[in-house]
C-alpha cells in the first residue's frame, strides 16, 4: 500500500478511535447515573437493568473495536496494514473503506466465519 494511502487510513483510524473513546466515556457516565438514581419502583428497575445490560452490551463492542483499530494503527506504523491475517495477500481497499480494520480480505472472512459457526455449533 503506497504512503498516501496508509496516511488516509491512518486518519480514518485516528478519528474512529477517538469517537469510540468518546462514547465509552459517555456510556461510563451514564451507567453511573444509573447507579446513583436511588430509583426504588420494580418497574422503573427492570427498566433501568435492561438498559444497563444494553449498555453493557454495547460498551463490550465498543472495546472490541477499539482493540482492533489500535491493531490497525500499530499495523500502519509497522507498514503490514492491509494486508490479511490468513493468506498473507493484500487487502482491497474497497473493503479497507468499508471497514478500515479489516484483519482478513473477503475470502479469507467468509472462510473464518465459516470456520467460527461451525466451532460455536459443536459447543
Amino acid at each position: 500500500m503506497n504512503t498516501k494511502n496508509l496516511e488516509k487510513f491512518r486518519k480514518i483510524l485516528q478519528e474512529k478511535k477517538e469517537q469510540l473513546l468518546n462514547n465509552i466515556e459517555h456510556n461510563i457516565k451514564e451507567m453511573e447515573s444509573l447507579k446513583h438514581s436511588g430509583i426504588s419502583d420494580e418497574a422503573d428497575l427492570a427498566s433501568a437493568s435492561a438498559d444497563n445490560f444494553t449498555e453493557l452490551a454495547i460498551a463490550r463492542q465498543q472495546n472490541n473495536e477499539l482493540k482492533d483499530i489500535e491493531l490497525a494503527l500499530k499495523k500502519i506504523s509497522k507498514k503490514t496494514y492491509g494486508i490479511c491475517e490468513m493468506c498473507d495477500e493484500e487487502i482491497d481497499t474497497n473493503r479497507l473503506e468499508v471497514k478500515c480494520y479489516a484483519k482478513f480480505c473477503i475470502d479469507c472472512r467468509e472462510i473464518y466465519e465459516k470456520t467460527s459457526n461451525k466451532d460455536k455449533n459443536e459447543i
